[in-house]
């Protein structure tokens, strides 16, 4: 979902190679080049450096990156403006990391299991993910590594200080770089999920009064539990009002109307989505209403229709953009 990063590489086990080309597939990803790992962390890194450099990996033609940026796919909630401070940092400095405050104490244990030292907590940092690297700095710094650097460390920042004597500009992290390293983790992840999902509905209705009357009554049963905006247009193209509503926090929209089919703009409102700035990292859910309110109180509709509806509908869904669609018949 960053524009300007242009190409992804995941380093991934052997034996889940085809699961990962899997999701990269379902999900229709694209950039994104997957790689095999090694043993270790470091062996893994230099394979995915090894992609821009090596004349073995050719087949991928990717063009060698002025800056990369290392990260753990365990920390899943890392935010364009960290990844940005890294890079432009590590443009300036040749290097540059995210760090965090120690929130505990650490200490070192003597041979008979008893505490030899600890150090002062306020002089270190932990370090962290995101990384970066101007790319000739770390791919040079590997080159150099020995095998006990590529079996045995763990600390991207200090091979570039150790081989390409490179001193890394530290950034401060925000809490959310977290790994989800125990299965306890897996909650806290679920907890921060829910809390960024979207607590607001946008409801947009046609103009008819009936329609409108809908709308209304719906932001009233609303407002006292989420926070509701709800707008009445002609849908076009270029509505300014559903343009703003898609640029805000919005991930929630009811498009309550009593056209029969509405497919079409069930369609352009899903393209004004993926053409505004709203990020497509949590679902959008789109729900089409249409209200019937003939003397003909058959609810069935038209099974090509349907199977439109119902296709279109599996396509978005691979954008994170859930389409449902109601008929609802009243008097």
């Amino acid at each position: 979902r960053i524009s300007w990063i242009s190409d992804i590489i995941v380093v991934v086990s052997p034996e889940n190679i085809e699961t990962m080309k899997t999701i990269i597939q379902k999900y229709g990803h694209k950039r994104v080049t997957v790689v095999k790992g090694g043993i270790t962390r470091h062996r893994s890194i230099f394979n995915g450096l090894k992609v821009f450099a090596e004349n073995e990996f050719s087949k991928y033609l990717l063009q060698k990156p002025e800056v990369v940026v290392i990260h753990d796919a365990v920390r899943p909630f890392v935010e364009e403006d960290i990844l940005l401070e890294v890079v432009m940092a590590a443009k300036e400095h040749g290097a540059a990391g995210a760090i965090c405050p120690l929130v505990s104490t650490v200490i070192a244990s003597s041979a008979d299991g008893c505490l030899d030292h600890s150090l002062e907590r306020a002089r270190y940092r932990a370090s962290e993910m995101p990384q970066a690297f101007l790319f000739d700095i770390i791919y040079q710094a590997y080159q150099q590594c020995t095998d006990y650097d590529l079996d045995y460390g763990t600390e991207c920042l200090h091979l570039a200080l150790k081989y390409g004597k490179t001193k890394a500009k530290l950034i401060e992290g925000t809490a959310d770089l977290w790994k989800v390293t125990y299965k306890r983790d897996l909650y806290a992840a679920e907890s921060i999920i829910k809390d960024n999902l979207s607590q607001q509905i946008g409801v947009i209705t046609d103009v008819k009064e009936d329609v409108v009357q809908v709308g209304l009554l719906l932001h009233e049963s609303l407002k006292s539990r989420i926070k509701v905006e709800a707008i009445s247009i002609s849908l076009c193209q270029n509505d300014s009002h559903v343009q703003n509503m898609f640029s805000g926090r919005c991930y929630n929209f009811i498009y309550i109307h009593d056209k029969q089919p509405a497919f079409q703009e069930t369609r352009l409102l899903v393209d004004m989505l993926e053409k505004s700035n709203i990020t497509l990292l949590y679902p959008v859910i789109l729900i089409s209403v249409h209200l019937n309110s003939s003397e003909n109180i058959s609810f069935s509709i038209g099974m090509e229709e349907l199977t439109r509806i119902k296709k279109f509908a599996r396509e978005v869904k691979k954008k994170n953009i859930w389409v449902y669609d109601l008929l609802i018949h009243y008097k």
